[in-house]
């Protein structure tokens, strides 16, 4: 399984301080299988997110996109609008998950605005800006994204109810 990490962030993109949360994602896909094929920060702009995401999807075949960033209520938080204007099919259950998982961690859990998809083969989800809600997020997700990404590779996975 093949993963680009991409930070939406225009102030890392400028080189203004440390990115954080791109390693953390990272480091949470490498612990479910995921070879990090590439890794980018680009600035919080509908076009260049919107151009990242088809890029990984469709030129460089990655069975997985993890954005990390932009997904708030700032003017310039956008990525959920890109994710939308590129994905074929919502997975609701990925962002809802997310957002379930942030709850005992935060009052402001309901603010999320992340959204999942497909694109083609390619499962795309936007996790928050913080290294932190990334592990308590990624902890739920994980035995998840690998088994949807087997989903849209095959047509089928193991089905079992076990753990």
């Amino acid at each position: 399984m093949r993963a680009a990490i991409i930070t939406i962030s225009t102030s890392l993109s400028e080189g203004r301080g440390a990115d954080e949360s791109g390693p953390a994602l990272a480091e949470f896909a490498r612990g479910i299988g995921a070879e990090v094929c590439a890794t980018e920060t680009i600035p919080d702009e509908r076009p260049k997110i919107e151009w990242a995401l088809r890029h990984y999807a469709d030129s460089d075949s990655c069975d997985l996109v993890l954005t990390t960033g932009g997904t708030g209520f700032s003017a310039d938080d956008v990525t959920p609008e890109a994710t939308r204007a590129v994905i074929d099919r919502e997975a609701p259950g990925i962002a809802e998950a997310m957002r379930l998982a942030s709850r005992p961690h935060t009052d402001k859990w309901m603010l999320s605005r992340s959204v999942a998809g497909v694109r083609k083969a390619t499962l795309i989800v936007n996790f928050p800006g913080s290294p932190k809600s990334i592990a308590q997020i990624g902890a739920e997700l994980a035995p998840a994204l690998p088994h949807a990404v087997a989903l849209l590779h095959r047509g089928q996975a193991d089905h079992s109810h076990g753990s």
